[in-house]
């Protein structure tokens, strides 16, 4: 029997290959094309433990932490404060070896967690009712799409989508709906950088089962609502909005106080720190009527044999359950690590500590805009009259990915290029500010804009 941590030996491997019926590893690969097949790998040879830790601190210092640099990094994944109390919650046994809370009489703590987590969300998105999180804000958009084709029983095919969603998310929902018979189609944005509302509708005609916004949008700009789920709602279809920054739910209402049936999105910016591809969070949440065709699950409040406040799966809506063929979703589980820290960063600032801190960020992006308004040297404003929340398209002297490079050279990471996932908006960088935005980074910013010709 091979040891858990040690890799199949030569006898283990023959005893693989007789069970399979092969004769050699090749067989086993033989299906893959020889074009795409690597025939060998360089894998260096075994270094003592001292060697290696000194080989991948090497590798690690080629990288460049946030912390080192002025950063006006967004584009969906944004700096926000990060208190100590979050990983330190976070790194209980209890919480950090936790999988899933089907028996509720050992996992209360995990269930009431994801409780008061579910109750922050639908406060903040105006809403009756939020899941238990999902993995990510485009996988979050993608199971809104199909539960508004779920809601209309499957008698509406089209899903009018803004193209100042973020693109990454149209990307997965392309491949979600690809397979489906279920047509997407994408809204240039107007003028002003805003959805077109009067284009979405015309787009929607009688065959869209939802419009998705998404605000604030990827180019920065507060959209519309009102006018977004009324249009929507006018011809038959569901409204959904999506958020990409969720410390903007601070100052802004969610869609549920406008009228949108389903407000989702990336969590990332509640006490998740800014990695290189991870870990995010979605979050989900909807009407009550609309409930029983919500993907995930949610937890609920009861009480016990003794009449004692406890919780509960109340809904789970998974393909591992008993009517799996009749599941709403494929999605396999909740985020509980990221829901937990970011249900321990939303409660440590409270509600008025949210309204601050973005109140702080809404200001510094005022002040920015206006320093960029009056600073001239070949820079502008994408859409100069537009609202925003924190983050700003700025145009300069080059192309975006050559300004990044500029702004770089000069010790600044300056933002993200707006094209470097297509677009019809300018070719500029997205520049986004937070409440860790510094006067002083805003200075660096500055001077090496000001260098860069």
């Amino acid at each position: 029997m091979m040891h858990r941590w040690i890799g199949a030996g030569p006898e283990d491997r023959r005893d693989i290959l007789s069970e399979l019926g092969i004769d050699s590893i090749e067989e086993l690969f033989a299906t893959i094309p020889p074009g795409v097949r690597a025939d060998s790998l360089e894998v260096p040879g075994p270094l003592d433990e001292t060697t290696l830790l000194g080989r991948l601190e090497e590798l690690a210092s080629k990288n460049t932490p946030l912390g080192t640099l002025p950063s006006f990094l967004g584009a969906g994944v944004y700096r926000h404060i990060e208190p100590t109390v979050v990983d330190t919650v976070l790194q209980r046994a209890e919480f950090f070896t936790s999988y899933t809370p089907y028996q509720p009489e050992i996992s209360q703590g995990t269930l009431q967690t994801i409780f008061e987590y579910q109750t922050i969300i639908s406060r903040l998105a105006g809403l009756d009712v939020a899941n238990a999180s999902l993995y990510d804000g485009a996988t979050a958009t993608v199971e809104a799409a199909l539960m508004a084709h779920r809601v209309l029983r499957g008698k509406r095919n089209r899903v009018v989508v803004s193209e100042a969603v973020h693109p990454v998310y149209r990307q997965v929902l392309g491949t979600y709906t690809s397979a489906l018979g279920i047509e997407v189609v994408t809204v240039p944005v107007g003028q002003d950088g805003r959805s077109d509302v009067e284009r979405l509708a015309e787009a929607a005609g009688d065959a869209a089962c939802c419009i998705i916004v998404q605000s604030p949008n990827f180019v920065g700009i507060i959209e519309d609502l009102p006018a977004v789920a009324e249009a929507a709602h006018g011809l038959g279809a569901l409204a959904v909005q999506v958020v990409a920054e969720a410390a903007s739910l601070g100052v802004l209402k969610g869609g549920g106080a406008h009228g949108f049936d389903i407000v989702c999105g990336e969590a990332q910016a509640f006490g998740i720190p800014a990695g290189f591809g991870g870990p995010h969070l979605g979050f989900f949440a909807t009407t009550k009527k609309l409930v029983r065709q919500m993907p995930g699950r949610l937890v609920g409040q009861t009480v016990d044999a003794k009449g004692q406040r406890a919780f509960c799966l109340t809904l789970a809506t998974r393909e591992q359950h008993i009517r799996r063929a009749k599941a709403t979703s494929n999605i396999c589980s909740n985020h509980g690590l990221m829901l937990l820290a970011a249900t321990v960063w939303l409660e440590l600032l409270g509600g008025n500590g949210l309204f601050e801190l973005g109140q702080a960020n809404l200001a510094r992006a005022i002040d920015l805009k206006s320093r960029i308004e009056k600073f001239g040297h070949g820079w502008t404003l994408a859409y100069p009259g537009s609202p925003v929340f924190n983050e700003l398209l700025v145009v300069g002297p080059a192309s975006g990915q050559e300004l990044q490079q500029k702004l770089l050279d000069r010790g600044v990471l300056g933002g993200v290029p707006s094209r470097l996932w297509g677009g019809s908006w300018p070719d500029g960088l997205l520049v986004a500010v937070t409440e860790r935005t510094t006067s002083d980074d805003v200075a660096a910013l500055i001077d090496a804009m000001e260098a860069v010709k």
